[in-house]
């Protein structure tokens, strides 16, 4: 009767490790979302993609995020086609966040698979139609991955005719915001951020911000109208066209100087408090070169800003092709010259800088030698 006992005992031991065994072993099965995929941004009547400049952003593309009800990665992968059916499609790239951007060089590609050229000699259209779509899979994609796919649309694209082409014009953004000196006016002379001279993606900017308790900070606009505008959204870089709703201001907590790095491509952003206290205030800054109206004789004087002494600027300066350089004091003691066309970084007795004719607002910051010079057209 005791061995009996013993081996019903181990009977019932045995069956409930085998229950706990099963009941680990839990089996997530992914489910498609009833909710589906679908683009959630606008879309312009028609994409001008001129030949120039194509690693510059033409759009991002935002989607929902999907939910498979199941503990797995999501993957988002954009595809453009020059017909319909995607028969023969690109891959735009893939990510595991809700947006992507597609470059002017990337939609030319798709509008030339779709027979358009911009050849005023030839029969071809320089007008048509292309397509997008994105896919979201589970898992790595492979097999029998579940995925979903969002409608088709089509974007209107016009590649300009070789005769009226130009470059491209470059986005560039401009401080707004209670922590500005241009206040909250979106069209006060607002400082802009300084465009790198070799990555049209990255802008810097060091200088005062007023801060305290009662300052909301800052964001940043394109043009001298609200919208679109950049801000950030649960401490992260994004712009109204992303987000849908304005977003909140940069916040600053001191009335100080700081250093601010953007990169529009990556939705990055870097800000950190520096110390100016040894760098010198310049009293007179000028411009002068084959390309502004003293050439090489006489500066034009630029304007000192009255909330940040390192700022200077001049509006509506005629400079004809040629080369400019900053110096100061009308005289060659201290000049700033750089490599790079309408942006860079200039470095103490440096390069010329080439100029194209055109009318410009020009700016320059002594703090860390940066300049931009702003076709007027493109404000």
């Amino acid at each position: 009767m005791k061995k009996f006992s013993i081996l019903l005992l181990a009977f019932v031991a045995l069956l409930s490790f085998n229950a706990c065994t099963q009941d680990d072993d839990i089996v997530f099965v992914a489910q498609p979302d009833p909710e589906g995929i679908q683009f959630s941004n606008s879309f312009q009547s028609t994409y001008v993609l001129p030949a120039g400049n194509p690693d510059n952003l033409a759009e991002r593309f935002v989607w929902n995020e999907v939910d498979f009800d199941a503990p797995t990665t999501i993957t988002y992968e954009l595809q453009g086609s020059a017909d319909e059916t995607f028969g023969d499609l690109m891959l735009i790239g893939s990510t595991d966040s809700n947006n992507l951007g597609v470059t002017i060089g990337q939609m030319r590609e798709l509008a030339e698979d779709a027979d358009l050229d911009n050849d005023p000699e030839t029969e071809m259209p320089n007008a048509g139609t292309i397509y997008f779509k994105v896919r979201a899979f589970a898992g790595d994609g492979e097999g029998n991955a579940l995925e979903e796919f969002s409608e088709t649309i089509g974007l209107n694209v016009e590649l300009p005719e070789a005769e009226e082409e130009g470059e491209a014009p470059k986005m560039q953004l401009y401080l707004v915001g209670d922590a500005t000196e241009a206040g909250w006016d979106p069209a006060n002379n607002n400082t802009p951020l300084f465009r790198d001279g070799e990555n049209e993606a990255i802008y810097y900017f060091e200088g005062r911000f007023a801060g305290g308790a009662d300052i909301e900070g800052f964001k940043f606009l394109e043009t001298t109208e609200w919208q679109p505008q950049w801000g950030i959204s649960n401490g992260e870089l994004t712009n109204s066209d992303l987000l849908g709703d304005d977003p909140d201001a940069f916040p600053v907590e001191n009335d100080a100087y700081y250093s601010l790095m953007v990169n529009v491509d990556e939705m990055t952003y870097t800000w950190e408090e520096i110390d100016e206290t040894e760098a010198e205030v310049q009293t007179n800054i000028g411009i002068i070169g084959d390309a502004t109206p003293g050439a090489w004789d006489d500066d034009t004087d630029m304007t000192q800003s009255e909330f940040n002494p390192h700022i200077w600027y001049i509006e509506g300066i005629e400079l004809t092709d040629g080369e400019a350089k900053f110096r100061a004091d009308d005289a060659w003691d201290l000049d700033w010259g750089g490599a790079t066309p309408v942006s860079g970084e200039t470095t103490v007795a440096g390069p010329n800088i080439p100029v194209s004719a055109g009318t410009y607002n020009v700016w320059f910051n002594t703090l860390d030698g940066r300049y931009i010079f702003i076709p007027q057209g493109e404000e």
